[in-house]
């Protein structure tokens, strides 16, 4: 068996900045609550390389891995992937975007299996995942919202 999970969340703000709030991996640990520390590692052309740094979860483990971006506007996509696959066989990961009535509407879709000797097996990583995606993607709404009411674009709002 494998583990699959979609979950979309409609964010009140313009696609481009939607896009390039969620397309700055540098500054997902402002973005997203769970993420620590991110580490650029490489940039070629569209893909972007990177380390993610967990904050402790409640045993205190700080979990990190690397994953692999790759981004293309003019379909409104991301794929991505897990470099160091961690407790994972694979995670893909495919993020996609499309204009609607009241803002832009962020669907992911995630692929994965857990490797037999991970602590927990897909049925269990894909109730964490879908229970996790929601609330993540209410703070990433709640964030792009803010900018839009504010009017500032992203790179004035990290610079």
């Amino acid at each position: 068996m494998a583990g699959h999970t979609e979950n979309s969340i409609v964010v009140a703000a313009p696609f481009d900045l939607v896009w390039d709030m969620t397309n700055d991996v540098a500054n997902w640990a402002e973005l997203f609550s769970e993420y620590a520390a991110v580490e650029i590692i490489s940039r070629e052309g569209d893909t972007t390389t990177f380390r993610l740094t967990m904050h402790p979860d409640a045993n205190g483990q700080v979990w990190s891995w690397v994953s692999e971006r790759t981004t293309d506007r003019a379909a409104r996509t991301v794929r991505a992937r897990r470099v160091e696959t961690g407790p994972f066989q694979h995670m893909d990961i495919r993020w996609e975007y499309e204009e609607v009535a009241d803002g832009t509407l962020m669907r992911w879709a995630q692929d994965f299996a857990m490797k037999p000797e991970a602590p927990v097996d897909d049925e269990w990583m894909t109730g964490n995942i879908n229970r996790n995606s929601v609330v993540q993607m209410q703070l990433i709404r709640d964030k792009v919202e803010a900018r839009a009411r504010d009017g500032r674009s992203p790179q004035a709002a990290t610079s």
